[in-house]
């Protein structure tokens, strides 16, 4: 039996592929279960597999780990992502739920109905430039390291690489002010493991197209 995490997901990307980048950023390979219609879905809840009938599912360790912050928190501890005490955990924890909120905007776009989705688009192109990268560029300036918090690789800047690019495949030229984040992307964007999974091949997933959108909603709605 593989002792490899084992992801059951949509093949896209949604909740799971900060789950897939943070697994690929601790350099753990892991297998995907791609489910496509309904039934795959009620048989794990009748199996009992899924705690709240929501996805993500990700089995680990013996577990069958739900609910997105959950399985990245594990991750992350697991591998030593998660700072060095409570503090930087904190502050960590701080980051995270700023980039999460701003990747939850990314994930419902495609789902916009066709006369909400301009409106959407420039929200988060706001919220993006000036709610949380100027916390993320003034957090990088003051801190005066490579990193977020203290000086090596943490959980919050695998979180945000994944978003500056989410957000880059809208906006291009969004980090336009944000120096600091520039220089960011370009340093974490070569570390070894993220390198590996930004090449054409890896686990990351493609921007969601209408065949996985009707593919979530096939799935998850009666």
């Amino acid at each position: 039996m593989s002792g490899k995490p084992k992801l059951i997901y949509f093949n896209g990307r949604g909740r799971m592929e900060p789950i897939r980048w943070l697994l690929a950023a601790a350099g753990v390979e892991f297998e995907e279960i791609f489910l496509d219609t309904r039934e795959q879905y009620l048989k794990l809840i009748k199996d009992g597999s899924l705690m709240f009938q929501q996805l993500p599912l990700v089995e680990i360790d013996g577990m069958k780990m739900v609910q997105t912050r959950a399985i990245l928190s594990y991750i992350a501890g697991k591998y030593n992502l998660y700072g060095k005490d409570l503090k930087e955990r904190a502050l960590i924890d701080m980051y995270v739920e700023g980039i999460t909120d701003l990747r939850n905007m990314i994930i419902l776009f495609p789902f916009s109905p066709p006369e909400a989705k301009e409106k959407n688009l420039a929200l988060i192109m706001e919220r993006a430039t000036h709610r949380y990268f100027p916390v993320f560029e003034k957090a990088l300036k003051q801190h005066g390291q490579d990193f977020l918090v203290g000086n090596k690789l943490s959980w919050a800047d695998v979180q945000l690489i994944e978003a500056i690019l989410a957000v880059e495949e809208k906006f291009p030229a969004v980090l336009s002010g944000f120096p600091q984040l520039q220089a960011f992307k370009t340093r974490i964007s070569n570390m070894p493991a993220i390198k590996k999974f930004l090449q054409p091949g890896s686990p990351r997933k493609p921007p969601p197209d209408d065949h996985y959108i009707a593919t979530v909603l096939e799935v998850l709605i009666e």
